[in-house]
C-alpha cells in the first residue's frame, strides 16, 4: 500500500488514524484479547483499499469476537470522519498475535506486507 503523498491525503490519514486510535482503545476495555489494530490504504483508490487488521492475543479470542460489534464500532468512528468502509467484511482483517508467531516468526512487517495486495480477508471470523 502507498503512504500519503498529497496534504489532502495526508490530512485523511490522520483523521482515520485519529477514529481507529478511539476504536482501538474501546476494544480494549470492551473486547476479550484484543490488543491492537492497523490499516493500511492505496490512498488513489481510498476508501475502497482501506484495509484494517484487527489482532487478538489468541486464535481463541479471535474466532470468539462478535466480528458485527467490531464493524459496527468501526464504521461509527470511521463515518464520523466521513469515510464509508464499502465492504467492511473485507476489509476488517481479524489476526493473532498467536498466528503470526507461529507462521512469521513474530514479524508482523512481514506478515502485514504479504496481505497488501488482497482486499478480503481470509482469517475472518463469521
Amino acid at each position: 500500500m502507498t503512504k500519503p503523498q498529497s496534504k489532502t491525503e495526508k490530512k485523511i490519514d490522520k483523521n482515520v488514524r485519529l477514529a481507529l486510535t478511539s476504536a482501538c482503545e474501546q476494544f480494549l476495555e470492551d473486547v476479550p484479547g484484543f490488543q491492537w489494530l492497523t490499516h493500511q490504504a492505496n490512498y488513489t483508490n481510498f476508501p475502497a483499499s482501506l484495509l484494517i487488521t484487527c489482532v487478538f492475543d489468541t486464535q481463541e479470542y479471535q474466532e470468539q469476537v462478535d466480528a458485527s460489534v467490531i464493524h459496527k464500532l468501526l464504521q461509527s468512528k470511521l463515518l464520523k470522519i466521513g469515510v464509508k468502509l464499502k465492504a467492511p467484511k473485507q476489509q476488517v482483517i481479524f489476526d493473532s498475535e498467536e498466528a503470526c508467531a507461529r507462521e512469521n516468526d513474530g514479524e508482523w512487517e512481514k506478515r502485514l506486507a504479504s496481505r497488501e495486495n488482497r482486499s478480503v480477508a481470509r482469517n475472518r471470523p463469521n
